[in-house]
C-alpha cells in the first residue's frame, strides 16, 4: 500500500547541506517534481537560493509520487510551482518574461530508453522542441549559465571503456539516446552563435529516494516484495554504473557558478568533443564504478531479505551490456569525487521504498 502524504524519505534521508552561496540566485528548475530536480531544488534552497520549479506533472509514471516530491519542496517559502509543459512555446515564452534567471538547470525530459520504442513522438515534443524553447528563453534573457540533463545513453554503440567525455558519441542505439546528443548539439550551436553558457550533463544510472518507478532497481524491489519475478535482461550479463542522489546534486552545485568561457586552444583539426572554442562543455556524472546485475540484485535481496524469482531474458533493443564512467574532467574541473557506495546508497532507498509505500 502506498502512503498517502509526503513526510516518508523525508525524515529518513535528509538532502545533505550545500555550501552557502554568498550570493543567492535565482534558479529554474526544470523537472522539478521529477527525481533528480525535487532533490536538486531542495539542495539549491538549503543553501539560499530562490527557486521556481516547472513541472507537466504528467502521467508517464504515477504522478502521486510526482506530487508528493512536490509537497516536500512546496514547503520552502523560497520555491515557487509553474505547471506548464516545455512543449508549449507560448507557456515558455511567459516563463521567461515573467522572472529574470541567473541560473536555469534544465533536467525537464522525457525519459526512459524503452519507452522511446513505443512513443517517439512524445520524445521530439518533450526533448526536442521543448528544449528549443528553453535555449530560446535563454538566450532572450541573456543567462549567465545554461545546465541541461544529457544521459550516458549518447555513448551507444561506443564499446570502450570506460566512457568519456572525450569520446566519439555519433551512434546512438535508441531514440531517447539520439534526442539527448541532439540537445548536446543544439546547445553548442547557441554557444557558438549567441554566446551562451552550457554545461551538459552526462547522467549514469541515478538511483535513490523518491526516485523514478520506471527505474531497475525501483522495479526490482516492487516484484521482489510482492513476491514476483523480476526480468532480467542479457542473461544478467549486464554492468551499470549506479550514481547515487546526493552524488549527482553536488556535481551539478560545484558546477552552477563555473560557466564554461571556451578553450582558446581548441583544436578544429583535432576536435576534442567535450569541449569548444565557444562556452560549451559536457561532463559525464558517474560513480566510476560499474557493478555487475548479478552483484546489484545481490545486494538488494540482503537488503529486502527477499530471494529474488529472476526470469532471464535476452538483451533488449536500445539497451547496452554496460556503462562505466570516467570523471576525470569533473574531478579536475570543480574536485567532484562520487563519495556513496552502492551497498549504503541502497539501503537508503530501501528504508524510503518501505516506508512510502508502507511495506
Amino acid at each position: 500500500m502506498r502512503a498517502t502524504g509526503p513526510s516518508p524519505g523525508r525524515a529518513i534521508m535528509a538532502p545533505m547541506s550545500a555550501p552557502r552561496s554568498a550570493a543567492p540566485h535565482r534558479i529554474l528548475v526544470t523537472g522539478a517534481a521529477g527525481f533528480v530536480g525535487h532533490h536538486l531544488s531542495l539542495k539549491l534552497l538549503d543553501a539560499g537560493h530562490e527557486v521556481v520549479g516547472l513541472d507537466n506533472l504528467n502521467d508517464y509514471y504515477d504522478p502521486a509520487l510526482k506530487l508528493a516530491r512536490l509537497a516536500l519542496t512546496q514547503a520552502n517559502p523560497g520555491f515557487r510551482f509553474v505547471k506548464a509543459n516545455l512543449a508549449d512555446r507560448e507557456a515558455m515564452d511567459s516563463v521567461f518574461r515573467s522572472t529574470r534567471f541567473d541560473r536555469v538547470v534544465h533536467l525537464g525530459a522525457q525519459a526512459g530508453v524503452r519507452y522511446s520504442l513505443e512513443k517517439p513522438l512524445e520524445y521530439i515534443h518533450s526533448n526536442l522542441v521543448g528544449f528549443a524553447h528553453m535555449l530560446e528563453g535563454c538566450r532572450a534573457q541573456k543567462t549567465p549559465h545554461l545546465l541541461y540533463a544529457s544521459s550516458s545513453s549518447v555513448y551507444g554503440a561506443n564499446e570502450k571503456l570506460p566512457w568519456s567525455a572525450t569520446d566519439n558519441v555519433d551512434h546512438p542505439v535508441s531514440l531517447y539516446a539520439a534526442t539527448k546528443k541532439s540537445n548536446e548539439l543544439m546547445a553548442h550551436s547557441y554557444a557558438h552563435l549567441y554566446g551562451l553558457p552550457c554545461t551538459g550533463l552526462r547522467f549514469f544510472t541515478v538511483y535513490g529516494p523518491w526516485g523514478r518507478p520506471d527505474m531497475a532497481y525501483y522495479k526490482f524491489a516492487q516484484a521482489m516484495v510482492a513476491g514476483r519475478p523480476i526480468d532480467v535482461y542479457n542473461h544478467g550479463r549486464m554492468q551499470r554504473d549506479f550514481t547515487y542522489i546526493d552524488d549527482v546534486t553536488d556535481a551539478i552545485v560545484r558546477l552552477l557558478d563555473r560557466p564554461p568561457t571556451g578553450d582558446p586552444d581548441w583544436s578544429g583539426i583535432q576536435p576534442d568533443p567535450s569541449s569548444s572554442r565557444a562556452p560549451w562543455r559536457v561532463y559525464n556524472i558517474g560513480n566510476h564504478s560499474p557493478v555487475p546485475l548479478t552483484e546489484f540484485i545481490g545486494i538488494l535481496e540482503r537488503l529486502l531479505g527477499v530471494q529474488a524469482q529472476k526470469r532471464m531474458l535476452p538483451m533488449q533493443p536500445g539497451d547496452v551490456p554496460a556503462t562505466y564512467a570516467d570523471v576525470a574532467a569533473l574531478q579536475r574541473d570543480v574536485g567532484f569525487a562520487p563519495a556513496t557506495p552502492l551497498e549504503t546508497g541502497l539501503g537508503h532507498f530501501v528504508r524510503w521504498f518501505r516506508e512510502y509505500h508502507r511495506t
